[in-house]
């Protein structure tokens, strides 16, 4: 009897396959098989003219989908169609999670099997656990099926609706997203709090004391009776909460400082606390995306893609998880090791259980990611056969699973309470706190957030000299110090995860990927490990905002997560729910885009006020070439490197004043054209002649609609009778060479840097044109295709200076001389190293060769190349699945170029 098994990745199926028999064969899907249209061309020709064509989706007829199978999956289909027909049993042994369902479902749809089919379900890759899949296996959940499918309909109806009404307000390629929106405003609301903040100052006085030979640190309490402020006093705008606090400045915190010098403490009281604190649970995907950034100094993409591979690799449980529990196979694992590696006594008498604390909407009865097997593997001995960064984020799970099974640690706080009757000050308390580790505990396995556990200890203890009520303290040293409150802290990529968690929004499967879209959308830059939200995001925010605020509601974007749990679990119908969304209530997003949008004006969208200057309101505007200040008619470019918070109104006026200047030309050409120096938001640059008149940026014509009434033939007749308006040619521009300042540039200087590209003549050796061009790379010559030829051919030069100085017949001797090695464009660099050698191809019989490229890994025979699919992992790619990628490459014949249009 013949078993096919499909899994969703080559390095699954290989390991996998090792577990089971010879009647077992074992291939993989690549992920998904079917999805909505990605794009015009992939809907079929007799679908094309329905309108749900665009979104995928028939809103009309029970939301129904059109699936399709990309034409990368289609090769791999067949192979699988082929397996299915020789096979007596098939099973879908995609992820266990909801889109591991569908992809089961898809799978199901697509091949059609004609025997028995069941579902097998494993969370981690050992011999045990895929046996036991293969005898538990079960039906498919369509529960779970048409949860995820009203998830993916959900996101299609969003995005599509709603991304094109920020084209017609801000600018083309930008996209709204369910989840994506409201993370987004996260960002922009905390930058708002901190633009929106007021610094407060106060100082105190570092206490330096001692007692005998032992010098510790107190800290000042109260003088004369009255509390002394500290930044928690203060409010987010500066002011003081409690009235009677008093606020030192510096000449106050330095009379003080002085006149403690002369004075000597005595203990009134000292208090000891016996505390315990208790270890975390182990991980989910949330708090493991949280520690590896903390920790390793990881993002949650690259997290998730190490994990990946420790799971496939069968060394870790399933990472796309949001529960705690852990199965008494692993708690058993995990006691055994604290018994053997930490001793008896770090041991709690009884397992510790945290499957009762799942985050808000947790899905399905996972368990916590763990080290994989009953028995876990030591970090050290997974370290031999893996990557260092892979080994490192082993030995995190590793640590923290070990430790949720170790006892509690205890420890000792002391607080000593001193005065002193200082002259000029009346009563000042000052108080000092200890702490001393009784017993480890957890923490000798794991400190959350430090990569270094005995240093973290040691850090940990204060130590005080034994203390009594009435013992006298001297003072060591007394120095005066400022402080200024701070605005709230941005979001690193950690904590937004562990944000939109604490609002259940999301799920761990998307986390990763919902931060990579923000960046790569150029909603928000990261900086120093943190997340800064950019105008643009401003700009979106509050066009979804005037379009619908529930859109981007934080409690009804997880009200939906909550709903679709509840088709999940069987309490809800899909219909019902997609009905809501687009047509109902909640929102009724259909009727939200059609009344509405229309009424959002660009201007108000891509504005935000800074303040007023002399009476007139200073604003950011959001345009299609970024974001610039503007006054009345003054504007000013914002550079790319200042971040919203930076740009106070003071800041906007100093560049609005920089500009104006600016606007004095530097000289005037022999044409009569000005001649300015000017900064943009890449630099300083010069510019020969005037700006053409300003167009409005944020508002865009609308394209002409296709319909033929009478009205719009009217309509267009009259444009056509207007006369088109001429074409404004945009001024020359030139970036200022390294080294020049703009404030010492001469005329002749900056017409020479707009004389380049400068043509040097024919070469006297074959009459092809040459000239000195400054490039992204660096200054070069380039001289025009030979006969026959279709591409330039280029020399570097030294550098820029030369760029002014080359003459025609240095130029010749460069191109006559013998080409060195290609390196333009680039540093100089060695081949890159192949990422695997697979072995010969079954068609062409020469070696697969796996490389990293310009674009993206693709795998080649020396003859063919072929792009590996976004998703798919160069290091797991099997010969079969390269074979079958570079086939359909043969079979699709080469490139067609397009022509180049006459002008």
């Amino acid at each position: 009897m013949k078993h096919l098994v499909i899994v969703e990745s080559p390095t699954k199926a290989k390991k996998i396959k090792d577990y089971l028999g010879k009647d077992y064969v074992v291939e993989a899907s690549f992920g998904h098989v079917r999805d909505l249209p990605q794009s015009a061309k992939d809907i079929p020709e007799k679908l094309k003219k329905e309108p749900w064509a665009r979104l995928g989706i028939d809103v009309d007829h029970g939301f129904a989908a059109l699936y399709i199978v990309p034409d990368d999956k289609k090769a791999q289909i067949s192979k699988l169609k082929k397996l299915v027909a020789d096979a007596d049993h098939v099973y879908l042994a995609t992820d266990e999670d909801r889109e591991g369902e569908a992809i089961a479902w898809h799978l199901l749809e697509v091949l059609k099997p004609t025997v028995p089919v069941s579902r097998m379900v494993f969370n981690e890759i050992t011999k045990e656990a895929i046996q036991r899949a293969v005898s538990e296996a079960r039906e498919l959940d369509k529960q779970l099926v048409r949860a995820q499918e009203a998830r993916r309909i959900l996101d299609r109806l969003y995005g599509y609706e709603v991304s094109p009404v920020l084209w017609r307000k801000i600018s083309k390629g930008l996209s709204a997203g369910r989840v994506q929106s409201v993370a987004t405003k996260l960002l922009v609301e905390r930058e708002k709090e901190r633009m929106a903040f007021v610094s407060a100052t106060w100082w105190d006085v570092d206490l330096g004391v001692k007692k005998g030979g032992t010098e510790f640190e107190a800290e000042l309490v109260s003088i004369a009776g009255r509390k002394l402020a500290r930044g928690s006093d203060f409010t987010e705008k500066g002011q003081l909460k409690a009235k009677d606090a008093v606020v030192l400045d510096e000449a106050a915190a330095t009379k003080l400082g002085l006149a403690l010098t002369k004075a000597t403490f005595a203990i009134e009281d000292v208090k000891r606390e016996s505390k315990t604190s208790s270890p975390r649970g182990p991980f989910t995907t949330s708090t493991f995306q949280q520690d590896a950034g903390r920790k390793l100094g990881l993002r949650a993409q690259e997290a998730m893609r190490i994990a990946q591979r420790l799971y496939e690799g069968g060394y870790i449980t399933y990472m796309r998880t949001d529960s705690t529990a852990l199965s008494g196979e692993a708690i058993e694992a995990a006691r055994t090791l604290v018994a053997e590696r930490y001793g008896p006594e770090s041991l709690p008498p009884k397992p510790r259980f945290y499957g009762n604390q799942k985050s808000k909407g947790a899905q399905e009865a996972h368990e916590a990611i763990r080290p994989a097997g009953s028995r876990f593997r030591l970090p050290e001995e997974v370290g031999r056969e893996v990557s260092d960064i892979e080994a490192r984020v082993y030995d995190l799970i590793w640590k923290r699973t070990v430790a949720c099974q170790m006892v509690d640690e205890r420890f000792t706080v002391v607080t000593a309470t001193m005065a002193s009757e200082v002259a000029g000050h009346g009563k000042v308390l000052a108080q000092s706190k200890g702490r001393t580790t009784e017993f480890a505990g957890y923490r000798r396995a794991y400190v959350e957030g430090v990569d270094d556990v005995e240093k973290a200890l040691d850090e940990r203890e204060r130590v005080l000299p034994p203390l009594e009520r009435g013992d006298r303290v001297d003072v060591a040293s007394a120095t005066p110090s400022g402080h200024r409150t701070t605005p709230p802290s941005r979001f690193t990529e950690a904590l937004l995860v562990k944000r939109l968690e604490e609002l259940g929004i999301g799920r761990p499967s998307t986390y990763a990927s919902i931060i990579e879209t923000i960046t790569n959308r150029e909603y928000a830059i990261s900086r120093d490990k943190t997340l800064i939200p950019t105008w643009l995001a401003f700009a979106v925010v509050h066009a979804l905002e005037l379009l619908e605020p529930v859109i981007v509601d934080y409690a009804f974007t997880a009200s939906m997560e909550e709903e679709l749990d509840r088709i999940a679990s069987g309490e809800l119908d899909q219909q019902t729910f997609l009905n809501g969304f687009w047509s109902g209530t909640k929102p009724g997003l259909k009727h939200v885009v059609a009344t509405r949008a229309e009424g959002i004006d660009p201007r108000e969208v891509g504005s935000i006020r800074l303040g007023l200057h002399e009476g007139e309101p200073v604003l950011v505007r959001v345009g299609r070439y970024g974001p610039y200040v503007q006054s009345k008619d003054r504007r000013a470019t914002v550079p790319t490197a200042l971040a919203p918070d930076e740009l106070t109104l003071p800041k906007a006026i100093e560049l609005l004043s920089t500009a104006e200047k600016a606007a004095a030309p530097l000289g005037f050409a022999a044409d009569g054209r000005p001649v300015y120096v000017r900064n943009g938001r890449f630099g300083y640059f010069v510019q020969l002649g005037d700006d053409p008149p300003a167009e409005e940026e944020t508002a865009k014509p609308k394209k002409a609609t296709k319909k033929k009434s009478t009205k719009s033939k009217k309509a267009a007749e009259e444009v056509a009778a207007e006369p088109e308006a001429p074409v404004v040619p945009k001024p020359k521009r030139a970036s200022l060479f390294k080294g020049m300042k703009p404030e010492s540039l001469s005329l002749d200087e900056a017409l020479a840097l707009l004389s380049l590209p400068r043509a040097l003549g024919p070469d006297p050796r074959d009459g092809r044109k040459i000239a000195a061009k400054n490039g992204r790379f660096g200054p070069y010559l380039e001289k025009e295709p030979a006969p026959g030829a279709e591409k330039p051919e280029y020399r570097r030069v030294g550098s820029e200076n030369e760029l002014l100085t080359v003459t025609l017949e240095a130029a010749s001797a460069l191109f006559a001389a013998e080409r060195p090695a290609r390196t333009f464009g680039r540093r100089a660099s060695t081949p890159s190293e192949p990422i695997a050698t697979l072995g010969p191809d079954p068609t062409t019989q020469r070696p697969v060769i796996v490389k990293p490229g310009k674009y993206g890994p693709y795998v080649t025979d020396g003859e063919t190349n072929a792009t590996i699919p976004k998703g798919e992992d160069p290091k797991s790619m099997s010969l079969e699945r390269a074979a079958a990628l570079l086939a359909q490459k043969r079979a699709a014949g080469p490139v067609k170029k397009k022509r180049a249009r006459r002008s």
